[in-house]
């Protein structure tokens, strides 16, 4: 190839790219909430889902821009990963069209006799029109006009190279010359970055006579997979469940290329056939098109079957901290149905609910970033545990269980809603009252790193499976906490009032101590209030909240577990004197119902 021969192919890849980007760009705009209107749609079935991503990608004429608009709605949770796998499925079908665009009307008509009109019509709409939906209509028809023009370069660029490249003796049907081919494919549509113009090159290269049809449908076999890269580069700083998304775009292309590739001769063998009834044998870029079509059909009725377990297989994958604690460990229907195993199950949930809370409140305390991630991950993890508590409570069967066993179950949802809180309250201190910063050797700044201190210790003593748990002691050390913040109170009101420290200050700070003492205050009464289901309920815990906890605490507790079976009896013994202030006795003499705080 010359260097001006060179030049052209370039300039037609260009022309095709940049016709192509100009009519999905246009036909996108042009569509508008049509796009969100058939992916909504399609959440009712995955036939729906695989038809809705065919006629989008028929529409837009693009399926990286389809995959990247389904990976974007899942990454914005609009659109579930089951529904989301049929779109990208029907997709990789969409995408044929421009094969068949190409073979009927790249090869039958004057090129020129479209583009140039297409252009010249279509640009004049653009500008008199400007940027709303009929001037993206324009746009989408001046790139419909470059994307011919680029073939017709593209078909003249290929004119001749077969005299100077000979690409038949490296097409042979051993296996090594067909995965070379395969190879071909994936690296043209790499370095492209577009499946349909390396589609658009295979195919005019094929009519060119520079690749026979068998290499050429061993470069569309690679084609398909190369296109994966694209959904690739979606995913980065994407959610898990867009990373799933894109993967399944990659497990369909890779299970497409293996199986089209294992029965290549066979295919080409009904492409043959299928040919002669269009009667268009002779025309290979028309076969092309056909094994195309082909290929993705085979696809979807190979992943058909196989997609609830695809699914199944994705939601284990890119898993974050946020859906692992957020999903029920101990609690499902199998135990649900016999009420002695629920309650233990339930035990177990809202313990480890009580490790994140605590985990939750220890880092707001501790910390000074007011952008800590962590914090959001435990609230919501633990707003969708205790929805989940709330429902498999309320669906665990009465009829054999004693009446001592049925009072327990508002005690497990007090203590639910009691730890959402102390993930409220420990958020809202660091992210919405992050305080100025004190004079490190002042005595307020001693005065609240104390009270900081206590709060840890408290939180450390509301561990109900610890061999050290006592009420009795707990509500001692709530009651000297109470004292300390009081006193803390006074000192910054007193400091405010002299001029001591700024009034913005003085207030911010007390602002982020009241969610303090409401983060202690919430964390014990869910102590106090998973002691006593524990003993109403005569369930024990057995499992160490699954590496929440602190781990070099595990040896010992486990050790005790006999001491705890022994205390049963005394727990429930010892609930009078359970320790609750007058004014918590009268909050929580009656079933919570809403803000427990």
């Amino acid at each position: 190839m010359t260097i001006a021969g060179a030049l052209n192919f370039l300039g037609g890849i260009g022309l095709f790219l940049l016709g192509m980007r100009l009519m999905t760009d246009g036909l996108t705009t042009a569509a508008g909430d049509t796009l969100r209107v058939i992916l909504s749609a399609a959440t009712r079935s995955r036939g729906r889902a695989i038809f809705s991503g065919i006629l989008i990608t028929a529409l837009v004429q693009s399926s990286t821009a389809v995959v990247f608009t389904t990976i974007g709605f899942v990454n914005a949770s609009l659109l579930a990963l089951p529904q989301a796998v049929g779109v990208i499925f029907g997709s990789n079908l969409g995408t044929t069209l421009t094969s068949w665009i190409v073979a009927l009307i790249g090869f039958n008509l004057d090129l020129q006799v479209i583009a140039l009109p297409a252009i010249g019509i279509g640009m004049a709409i653009s500008v008199a029109l400007g940027k709303g939906q009929y001037g993206a209509l324009g746009r989408a028809m001046a790139g419909f006009g470059l994307f011919f023009m680029g073939i017709d370069v593209l078909k003249d660029a290929f004119d001749g190279i077969g005299d100077v490249i000979d690409l038949h003796r490296w097409a042979g049907e051993g296996v090594l010359n067909l995965l070379l081919f395969v190879l071909l494919g994936i690296m043209l549509t790499v370095i492209i970055h577009s499946s349909s113009a390396a589609l658009t090159v295979i195919l005019t290269a094929t009519a060119g006579g520079l690749i026979p049809l068998t290499a050429a449908a061993a470069m569309v076999i690679g084609a398909n997979v190369g296109t994966t890269s694209t959904a690739l580069f979606a995913v980065f700083d994407a959610t898990a469940a867009a990373r799933r998304a894109a993967m399944s775009h990659v497990i369909f292309n890779l299970v497409v290329a293996l199986v089209s590739f294992t029965l290549l001769l066979p295919l080409l063998g009904v492409v043959h056939v299928m040919a002669q009834v269009i009667g268009s044998q002779d025309q290979l870029a028309m076969s092309l098109a056909i094994f195309h079509t082909l290929v993705n059909i085979l696809g979807i009725l190979v992943m058909w079957p196989l997609t609830p377990r695809l699914v199944a297989y994705l939601e284990t994958r890119f898993r974050t901290l946020e859906e692992d604690e957020s999903r029920p460990r101990f609690m499902d229907r199998n135990v649900q149905s016999a009420p002695s195993l629920a309650l233990d199950a339930l035990a177990q949930e809202l313990h480890r609910m009580q490790a994140i809370a605590r985990r939750v409140a220890n880092a707001a305390i501790s910390a000074e970033d007011p952008h800590n991630p962590s914090l959001e991950i435990g609230h919501r993890a633990l707003e969708s545990l205790n929805i989940a508590i709330s429902e498999f409570a309320s669906g665990i069967p009465r009829a054999t269980m004693s009446a001592e066993q049925q009072n327990a179950l508002p005690h497990a949802q007090r203590v639910g809603q009691y730890l959402v809180n102390v993930a409220e309250h420990a958020r809202e201190m660091l992210q919405l009252h992050h305080e100025s910063v004190l004079a490190p050797e002042s005595a307020l700044a001693v005065s609240r790193n104390a009270l900081r201190a206590s709060a840890v210790e408290l939180l450390d003593l509301t561990r109900v499976d610890s061999p050290q748990w006592d009420a009795q002691r707990l509500a001692e050390a709530r009651r000297d906490f109470e004292t300390q913040y009081q006193a803390m109170k006074a000192q910054l009101l007193q400091a405010g009032t002299a001029g001591a420290i700024l009034p913005r200050s003085m207030a911010e700070t007390l602002e982020r101590l009241s969610d303090l003492h409401r983060v202690v205050d919430q964390a014990a009464k869910a102590a106090v209030f998973l002691d006593r289901y524990i003993a109403e309920s005569k369930v024990q815990l057995v499992s160490p909240p699954g590496g929440i906890e602190e781990t070099a605490a595990q040896g010992a507790r486990a050790s005790t577990l006999p001491q705890q079976a022994q205390a049963q009896d005394s727990r429930a013994s010892t609930l009078p004197q359970d320790p609750l202030s007058p004014d918590d006795a009268a909050q929580d003499a009656a079933p919570p119902a809403g803000d427990l705080r």
